[in-house]
């Protein structure tokens, strides 16, 4: 069997694995059809995630056939799945609560555990969602990436006409743009880059783009910081208006806060990490399963796994949108 293999930052290569250990009664074993390269699948690349381990099999938007069942599991062969690729151990006061995200004795594979991009791979069955017979292979393999804005956008009241700025314009920032723009939102989009605004003006032809330079304050009620960068979530601050709500899912390491602004305007900040298992899957798969959910633009290219040097040169590059691998 063959997969990805990140010996070291920099260092990733096609290597044959000999994996032929039994399933265990709780465990699932995967056909991969698609992975899509994140964000985060770029940083470990490039060794400027700390908390990434090495070597590691790299990958964790993974989309799959179900080929064989541990006999304990309640999924049936020939399904596809998604893998929601961070492990928690239900039993902490975090996940009893029902903040899984959360869990400090959470686990990311592709990160710091072995991850998905391979030609097989085994994963327990909880963290398996099955996909509906009516959705696209090139739509499902969204749902994990969607599920990150999903969560964040619930932390927001967003309905028809609400403004709201989404800052970066990033994968996941034009998932945000998509999901907002579903919802009814008067959008802007904010990048310090010209060529992703003109980019998303273009897919979304209906929301409203600016530089950073260019945007006023108290302009927005609700404004989802998704650049990770420090000058983004200050601005983030600076543009909604008194009363709004900003919703961080980037991560800037510090950033310098206007206490008497965030106090006198009553401005609220909420922080956004990943999604809640399973739930903020299962809402991904219902606005992905809407006709008139505009998703299409997210995904710029599909290459074949044995390309995998000219994917991830793309991904790393920053001027394309989602990258995936078809194994």
């Amino acid at each position: 069997m063959n997969g990805l293999y990140l010996e070291a930052p920099e260092k990733l290569s096609w290597k044959d694995f000999h994996l032929d250990d039994p399933l265990e009664e709780n465990e699932v074993k995967l056909k991969v059809i698609y992975g899509g390269i994140c964000g985060s699948d770029i940083g470990v690349y490039k060794g400027k995630l700390a908390h990434a381990v090495y070597p590691v099999i790299p990958g964790h938007e993974i989309l799959g056939e179900v080929i064989e069942v541990g006999k304990d599991v309640n999924i049936a062969v020939g399904q596809r799945v998604v893998v929601q690729p961070n492990s928690y151990c239900g039993t902490c006061e975090n996940c009893v609560a029902g903040k899984t995200n959360i869990c400090p004795e959470k686990k990311s594979i592709g990160i710091n555990a072995h991850g998905g991009f391979m030609e097989e791979i085994v994963v327990d069955a909880k963290y398996a969602i099955a996909v509906p017979k009516s959705l696209t292979n090139e739509r499902a393999i969204l749902i994990e990436p969607l599920s990150v804005i999903v969560h964040a956008l619930a932390k927001a009241d967003i309905t028809k006409g609400t403004s709201v700025a989404i800052v970066g314009c990033g994968t996941e920032g034009l998932l945000a743009v998509a999901l907002a723009s579903f919802l009814g939102a008067e959008i802007t989009a904010i990048d310090i880059n010209i060529e992703k605004l003109d980019e998303v003006k273009k897919q979304y032809p209906k929301i409203h783009i600016q530089h950073p330079n260019e945007v006023s304050a108290d302009s927005f009620d609700i404004a989802i910081e998704v650049a990770g960068v420090t000058s983004s979530f200050e601005q983030c601050i600076d543009i909604v208006k008194p009363g709004g709500t900003i919703v961080a899912v980037g991560l800037p390491k510090t950033a310098e806060l206007p206490v008497v602004k965030l106090v006198r305007e009553e401005i609220t900040i909420k922080g956004s990490i990943i999604y809640n298992a399973v739930e903020d899957f299962n809402q991904s798969i219902q606005y992905l399963l809407e006709e008139d959910f505009y998703v299409e633009p997210i995904i710029s290219e599909i290459l074949p796994v044995t390309q995998y040097e000219e994917a991830y040169e793309k991904a790393v590059s920053g001027k394309y949108r989602k990258i995936i691998l078809k194994f």
